[in-house]
C-alpha cells in the first residue's frame, strides 16, 4: 500500500503555485482544499490542477464553512450538497471531504440526512468521505456508531483530534471500541489534539508525546483495516491550521509556531511513520 501525502490549504495565503512548491520540496504530493466558489477563481484553480498533473481532495461544507447556519434544515443541506458537488466535479477531484449536517439534529434527523446524502454522492459519481467534525453530525464517536448501524455504506475522513476534545480524553480506554468506525476511513487528516484542544501546539513536544502516540495508534489501525479492504493506496493531510487552533502567547498575539512547519513536520514524521508500519507488516508475514 502506498501512502500519499496531501497539502492543506487551510490558511495559506499565497499563490497556489507557491504552495505547490513548498508542498513538492517537502515531499507531499497534493493539495487539499476548498472548493473556490467564484466561478472564475474555480476555472483557474482547474487549469492550474490540470497543468500540474495534481492530486486534490475537494472540502466542502452542506450550509455554511465553517459551522453551518443554524436554522437550515436537513433538507436545505442536501440542497446544498448537491450544488456543491457539482461544483466539486468541475475540479475532477480524487475524492470529496464533506463537513456535513448539524449537532443539534437528533439521531432520527441524523439517519435521514446521511441517508440521503448517500444517495445525493452515489448519484454525483463522486466518491464522498465525511469528516469527524465538532458542530457537525458527526461531533462524537458515539452518535457515529450509532449512525454506522443504519447506515453501514458511509465512509469517513478521520479527524480523530475532534473527538478527542469533545470527549475531554484520549480515546484509549478498553471500553473505547471505534471498530465499526475504523473499517468505514476513507482518508485521515493528521493533526494531533488533547484532552482540552483539538491542536497541540506542537507534536514534536515531549509533553505531548502521550497524544501523539494515540494518534499515532488510531492511525496504523486505519492502515490496518485499509489493507483488509484491498486500499492499495491511502491518503493523510496533516492539518494543522488557525483560527484559534494555533496557539498564540498573550498580550502580544505572537503563534507559538509556524503553521507550514508544522505540518511539514507532520507529513515528513508520517511518511517515516507508514514506512515502519510496512516494514513491520512485512517482517511479521511467514
Amino acid at each position: 500500500m502506498k501512502l500519499e501525502i496531501f497539502r492543506t490549504l487551510w490558511g495559506y495565503r499565497g499563490s497556489w503555485q507557491q504552495a505547490l512548491d513548498e508542498a513538492r520540496a517537502a515531499g507531499f504530493d497534493g493539495l487539499e482544499a476548498r472548493i473556490p466558489e467564484d466561478a472564475g477563481q474555480r476555472a483557474e484553480f482547474a487549469a492550474f490542477l490540470r497543468r500540474e498533473n495534481l492530486p486534490y481532495i475537494a472540502i466542502l461544507f452542506t450550509s455554511t464553512p465553517v459551522l453551518p447556519l443554524q436554522s437550515a434544515t436537513p433538507a436545505e443541506h442536501l440542497t446544498d450538497f448537491a450544488d456543491k458537488l457539482a461544483l466539486a466535479a468541475e475540479l475532477q477531484p480524487r475524492f470529496v471531504n464533506v463537513l456535513a449536517g448539524n449537532d443539534r439534529w437528533p439521531l432520527a434527523q441524523q439517519v435521514d440526512f446521511f441517508g440521503g446524502a448517500l444517495d445525493i454522492a452515489a448519484r454525483s459519481g463522486l466518491t464522498c468521505s465525511f469528516e469527524t467534525h465538532r458542530a457537525r453530525s458527526l461531533f462524537n464517536p458515539w452518535l457515529t456508531l450509532q449512525l454506522i448501524e443504519q447506515l453501514p455504506d458511509l465512509r469517513f475522513t478521520s479527524d480523530i483530534s475532534h473527538w478527542v476534545v469533545t470527549c475531554e480524553r484520549l480515546l484509549d480506554d478498553p471500553a473505547d471500541d471505534l471498530g465499526a468506525f475504523v473499517e468505514r476511513v476513507h482518508h485521515i487528516q493528521a493533526r494531533v489534539g488533547y484532552d482540552q484542544g483539538p491542536q497541540v501546539p506542537h507534536p514534536a513536544a515531549p509533553e505531548y508525546a502521550a497524544a501523539l502516540a494515540f494518534h499515532q495508534r488510531h492511525w496504523e489501525a486505519i492502515w490496518r483495516s485499509q489493507q483488509a479492504r484491498g486500499y492499495t493506496g491511502t491518503t493523510l493531510t496533516p492539518e494543522f491550521g488557525p483560527d484559534g487552533y494555533l496557539h498564540h502567547l498573550p498580550f502580544t498575539d505572537v503563534p507559538v509556531a509556524d503553521l507550514w512547519r508544522l505540518n511539514a513536520w507532520m507529513g515528513q514524521t508520517e511518511h517515516q511513520h507508514f514506512r515502519t508500519f510496512i516494514d513491520q507488516q512485512t517482517s511479521d508475514q511467514p
